[in-house]
């Protein structure tokens, strides 16, 4: 369950978000759409509890999972060993592999992310985050920095990952939208 009641957030003069309510659906993806600088990042970190509202209620239940629009890794660790950070040893080896190969991060599993480009350390944060045990998963601007065809092939990922599940996911790209969410709310 994920509910916003009334939700208004200002920094200083700034009104960021203003009566912001809405009832997420359960199971569902849904895009929050927005110009950069429009409040997706404050309205996210509100629903997950790590920025309060100056008003409104927040009701959330269960386990999260978040893809920061920071890729937030442990840059001395490795691909695998950022991801087994949410997993433990729920997967193997060759199952970690095989995810790490699923988003064309073949051969990247023993690097340590310091060396990874930007467009795999992405990718090795998404698979952090989508491997996570969840019931609701938060995703900030999830493709920011993918090729047009990497981006094509790990938003089919992501889709399939993330079906029957509850996702919030931000961004300010219309074709995202349209190819993942079920719902889409404009700020």
């Amino acid at each position: 369950m994920l509910i916003a009641e009334n939700i208004s957030k200002s920094f200083g003069e700034n009104a960021v978000i203003t009566g912001f309510s809405h009832v997420f659906s359960e199971g569902k993806s849904t895009a929050v759409l927005g110009r950069s600088g429009g409040g997706k990042t404050t309205l996210l970190n509100i629903l997950m509890g790590l920025l309060s509202p100056d008003s409104g209620k927040m009701r959330r239940d269960g386990k999260i999972s978040a893809l920061f629009q920071e890729d937030r890794l442990c840059e001395n660790l490795t691909a695998s060993a950022n991801i087994r950070l949410v997993t433990g040893k729920k997967l193997s080896k060759e199952e970690i592999n095989a995810e790490l190969a699923a988003v064309g991060l073949i051969g990247c599993e023993n690097k340590p992310a310091r060396i990874l480009s930007g467009g795999m350390k992405r990718r090795a944060a998404m698979l952090r985050a989508l491997l996570a045990d969840y019931d609701i998963l938060f995703a900030d601007e999830p493709f920011k920095g993918l090729d047009d065809d990497t981006k094509r092939d790990v938003m089919r990922y992501f889709k399939e990952k993330t079906a029957d599940k509850t996702v919030v996911f931000v961004t300010h790209d219309k074709d995202e939208c349209e190819a993942l969410a079920d719902e889409i709310i404009r700020l």
